[in-house]
């Protein structure tokens, strides 16, 4: 059945459907962001910055933090563990246009939470309502929250660490339905996110391991948080945005991509990596993305999947990049492989 709630906000912005994008590094980038955007994401979460301006110098900082043409609500995510550097990186984000601040406290990688960010600050709860209190006292614009349940299967304090939130003002928060040390292993689970939607009144956003239509009705009805938010269920399948938020409206599964717009996407996302980071970076950005589209294409099998990456893994040049997939999609798919290999000839000119 149709969802019949009110549809989730974030302060001033009303959302437009209940499916909204990770952030993710490395991975959400400008190009992607648009990409998933206009495939049906309603709201969409840049990567992960961090806290200390003096790093903002940096290659990886400015592109992270490139938002230029983005239509609104856009929303940035800062990660660090001291509260006044958190203010403060808050208050430049939003006069450089953020309109959203999202804090991290889920991130589970060694090299963040080793400086007591990310997930770690969830084993600090005074650290945690100090940081909230800071950032939100610090910017005008709304400020939402992303948490794992906890540090550990031993101190699952999603739901008080909800309700400091909440205290602080916070306008949102997301919760992947794991703790720290889980990493992305095992299964997500949902009951701490439906006891912390049953402890405040929060718009709550369920994440983890949401990968079809299906399953994000299954955790909205059994959490009942207002959105799903969508990470690694994308990397390579940017439609799944619309096609759950079809099913979510009419109960229904859209219909699958075609190969003409399947190849007219992956065209378009690579010559959006090139112009977004310049021909050197972006051919080999572009290499993980393809190799996701390909664990995706259900028309390959593994060996299939595998000869394909490593020829476009060899490929150097954005033009190199962009006939391969003119040829993928010319050829059967059992034959693919050969056909497109035998295609690209070292010179990057296709074959007759």
């Amino acid at each position: 059945m149709p969802d019949s709630r009110p549809l989730p906000r974030i302060g001033s912005h009303a959302l437009p459907n209940r499916v909204i994008l990770a952030p993710m590094a490395g991975v959400t980038d400008r190009p992607f962001r648009a990409l998933c955007r206009r495939l049906g994401a309603d709201l969409v979460v840049g990567e992960m910055v961090t806290s200390d301006p003096n790093l903002w110098h940096t290659r990886k900082s400015r592109l992270r933090m490139d938002h230029r043409g983005e239509p609104g609500p856009r929303a940035v995510q800062i990660a660090g563990g001291d509260a006044e550097m958190l203010a403060e990186a808050a208050r430049l984000n939003a006069e450089m246009g953020a309109e959203i601040i999202d804090i991290n406290m889920g991130c589970p990688a060694k090299k963040v939470c080793n400086k007591a960010a990310g997930s770690a600050l969830l084993r600090d709860e005074a650290l945690v309502a100090e940081i909230l209190e800071s950032v939100v006292a610090a910017v005008d614009v709304p400020v939402t929250l992303k948490i794992r349940t906890g540090w550990c299967a031993d101190s699952n304090n999603g739901v008080r660490v909800a309700r400091l939130a909440e205290n602080a003002g916070i306008q949102a928060l997301a919760v992947h339905g794991r703790h720290r040390q889980q990493r992305y292993g095992g299964e997500a689970e949902y009951d701490t996110i439906a006891a912390i939607k049953a402890a405040v009144k929060l718009p709550i956003f369920a994440n983890g391991d949401v990968d079809s239509p299906e399953k994000a009705r299954h955790v909205l009805d059994y959490t009942g948080a207002d959105a799903v938010m969508i990470g690694r269920g994308a990397q390579g399948n940017p439609w799944i945005f619309r096609e759950i938020d079809h099913y979510l409206r009419h109960g229904q599964r859209l219909a699958a991509p075609d190969d003409a717009e399947r190849s007219a996407v992956l065209h378009g996302h690579l010559v959006a990596l090139h112009d977004f980071y310049g021909e050197h970076m972006g051919v080999r950005i572009a290499r993980k993305h393809l190799g996701w589209y390909l664990a995706g294409d259900a028309r390959l099998d593994d060996d299939g999947r595998r000869a394909l990456r490593a020829t476009f893994n060899g490929l150097d040049s954005p033009a190199d990049q962009c006939r391969f997939i003119d040829e993928l999609f010319r050829h059967d798919p059992a034959t693919a492989p050969h056909r497109v290999a035998r295609a690209m000839t070292p010179d990057g000119t296709c074959a007759a």
